[in-house]
């Protein structure tokens, strides 16, 4: 690490400025590693920078330990946000400035937030295309699971009837935090409010099968689980049914190739799309991924 650099921890006033390096930072690696087929990269939206900043000020309430930051000349040029829950540990986002990146910044931030790690039998990150990022998750023990990114407007014709699929609330938490125990071992807990208050939330419960899915504005699931693979198609055609325009699939294993037959079914095109980093736990499944709730 440059020794002017100095590694301290986060402060409520750091996060709207890691906002804005991070959306550089992201927006650097999506140019870099953009697919044709797909649509170009933008810059993350208003509407969006106002989520990342609650739930980052989220994490920060939660797991000050877990939070990070680079700071060179007094100006802020990476960080890194984790958090742990039950017994896993989760990195929420973490970037170096662009023009830093090789500098030897991204190791001492990642070895900070890993220190919140001590004690979790278990650990999960969401990583791009970026193989700078992919060697320094794979040297820190984490397996890397290639994913799937599927993206189109939705053949409404392909749409089922009648999914028993209902709105969901606070009550459901409790319901909730036993699925995502059973899929990744590890409640969501505190996280679940703050996601329904950034997303709309769905959920199946029948003697059949149970899920839920937390789902952005355009139709987009931002979170799936569920107990089998028939519960959690019913979440996601339901969510696919909310979309007016393009939507997209998001951070689908090989673990989950029930979601790929609704895409396809659902007429989307499928692409590779970034790695779901595993430290003593296998892919989740039936289960869609938060790119930062993980």
């Amino acid at each position: 690490m440059p020794t002017d650099v100095l590694i301290r921890p986060m402060q409520p006033a750091d996060v709207p400025v890691a906002e804005a390096l991070s959306a550089e930072s992201f927006l650097a690696v999506d140019q870099e590693t953009w697919v044709a087929n797909l649509p170009a990269p933008v810059r993350r939206s208003p509407s969006r920078a106002a989520s990342w900043i609650t739930r980052t000020s989220h994490f920060l309430s939660t797991d000050p330990g877990g939070c990070w930051v680079a700071v060179r000349d007094g100006s802020m040029v990476g960080f890194a946000v984790s958090f742990r829950r039950e017994l896993g540990w989760f990195l929420a986002s973490y970037a170096v400035q662009p023009t830093l990146r090789g500098a030897g910044i991204g190791r001492p931030l990642l070895d900070a937030a890993l220190g919140h790690s001590v004690g979790c039998l278990r650990g999960m990150l969401s990583a791009s295309d970026d193989p700078r990022a992919f060697r320094r998750y794979a040297a820190a023990g984490f397996t890397m699971h290639p994913q799937m990114l599927l993206h189109g407007v939705v053949a409404r014709s392909a749409l089922p009837v009648d999914s028993h699929v209902r709105s969901g609330s606070a009550s459901d938490f409790e319901l909730m935090d036993s699925i995502d125990r059973r899929c990744r071992s590890s409640a969501h807990g505190v996280d679940h409010p703050v996601l329904a208050f950034l997303h709309r939330l769905l959920v199946l419960d029948r003697t059949t099968g149970s899920g839920y899915a937390y789902v952005h504005e355009d139709g987009s699931p931002a979170l799936l689980a569920a107990t089998n693979r028939r519960a959690a198609a019913a979440l996601l055609w339901e969510a696919l049914a909310s979309s007016s325009g393009p939507v997209s699939v998001a951070h689908v294993t090989s673990a989950n190739d029930w979601a790929v037959t609704v895409g396809l079914e659902a007429r989307l095109s499928a692409s590779t799309s970034g790695y779901l980093g595993l430290r003593g736990l296998k892919p989740p499944m039936p289960y869609l991924h938060h790119g930062s709730f993980l």
